[in-house]
């Protein structure tokens, strides 16, 4: 009897195995990845938009087939500078830029990127945005201009050049009536310096700079210029600045699509955010040191911005920001929450963070000061 229902109860096991994954099959089918459209608003081989894709790719890889976001090049379904629009109807579903961007639909958008930030370098901004306040007076901005949308801040950027110059600067006066390109309030400072401000997106720069549409420009970091071709056009680079010297990228999502999300990839969204923003940190250093060593066997020449035309930039903003707040509460309350935080933050790393000049100048520089 033991020889025989042996058998039977395998085959039965057999059977309910048999059962089991064929009721499983139906249930895998059903599993659906859900799919975002992002376009990025810069060009394809911009160092920017492999950062974007850094992020999609990080978000891809934890969510494991739930969520995929796909990575567009500026143009590639609207202009950069419609960005913030066609995320928030749902023509894309995201993308990446910068905030500033959007300085046409509210001026305090651009505190976010322009001007000295009362002297905080960029990632302290990001500090002063996740936990002074910041994200939620961006959200508050985004709401009173019905753009209905989740943004990531992420990336701080290096300081950026005053800019690209057929000749060096010296002095304020040689800025004046040159054809400049730039974005955002920085477009009110150089104006209040004397030049004739065009806000180009980055692929139009280098092309308006070759025609002579343009006399002068500033886009942002030695990688991405050097990728834009602005060796190939323009052979002076006048090096530090105040006109963005605090800026950081954001992630944008339609709000609808991502609250529709279930949580686990809420929450990968969050967690990929901070790594991108950490691991673009590290990339720039890498990239950047290095195509600053390029551009200089290119025969660029680069020259430190004088302090005359710093200060001048100093002066030029606070100009800016007083005719900026009138009749504007959102700006006001941004740079106060802006300030507010960077006398007490700025005064802390100012006083705790060492001379590094000293040491570099200490091990390689023929002059020991």
């Amino acid at each position: 009897m033991t020889d025989i229902k042996t058998p039977r109860r395998r085959g039965l096991l057999k059977g309910a195995a048999v059962a089991v994954g064929a009721m499983s099959a139906p249930m895998i089918a059903k599993a659906q990845t859900t799919s975002f459209r992002f376009q990025s608003t810069w060009p394809a081989k911009d160092v920017f938009h492999e950062y974007a894709n850094d992020f999609a790719k990080k978000v891809n890889d934890m969510a494991g087939g739930k969520l995929k976001i796909e990575v567009l090049p500026a143009g590639a379904v609207v202009p950069a500078f419609q960005l913030l629009e066609a995320v928030n109807k749902g023509t894309l579903d995201g993308g990446h830029g910068v905030v500033a961007y959007h300085y046409g639909k509210q001026a305090a958008l651009a505190l976010w990127g322009s001007g000295p930030a009362y002297g905080m370098d960029p990632n302290m901004v990001l500090a002063w945005h996740n936990y002074g306040g910041g994200k939620a007076l961006l959200e508050e901005i985004y709401k009173s201009i019905n753009m209905d949308v989740v943004s990531y801040l992420t990336g701080p950027m290096p300081t950026q050049p005053l800019g690209w110059f057929k000749k060096p600067i010296a002095k304020v006066a040689d800025m004046k009536g040159l054809k400049f390109r730039t974005v955002g309030l920085s477009v009110d400072i150089f104006t209040e310096l004397g030049m004739a401000v065009n806000p180009l997106p980055g692929g139009e720069i280098v092309p308006a700079l070759d025609r002579g549409l343009i006399d002068a420009a500033e886009f942002n970091n030695a990688t991405s210029d050097r990728i834009l071709g602005f060796p190939d056009v323009v052979k002076n680079c006048m090096l530090q600045s105040f006109h963005q010297s605090g800026e950081q990228f954001e992630i944008l999502f339609n709000k609808p699509k991502y609250n529709a999300l279930p949580q686990e990839l809420k929450s990968i969204i969050d967690y990929a955010v901070q790594a991108a923003s950490a691991d673009m940190s590290w990339k720039a250093v890498e990239r950047n040191s290095q195509d600053y060593i390029e551009l200089k066997k290119q025969g660029i020449k680069f020259y430190k911005t004088p302090d005359a035309i710093l200060r001048a930039q100093l002066e030029a903003w606070d100009k800016v920001i007083e005719k900026k707040s009138k009749d504007n509460p959102l700006f006001v309350k941004v740079l106060a929450s802006q300030k507010a935080f960077a006398a007490r933050a700025s005064q802390w790393q100012n006083d705790y963070m060492v001379d590094f000049k000293m040491a570099y100048n200490h091990y390689f520089s023929k002059k020991k000061v």
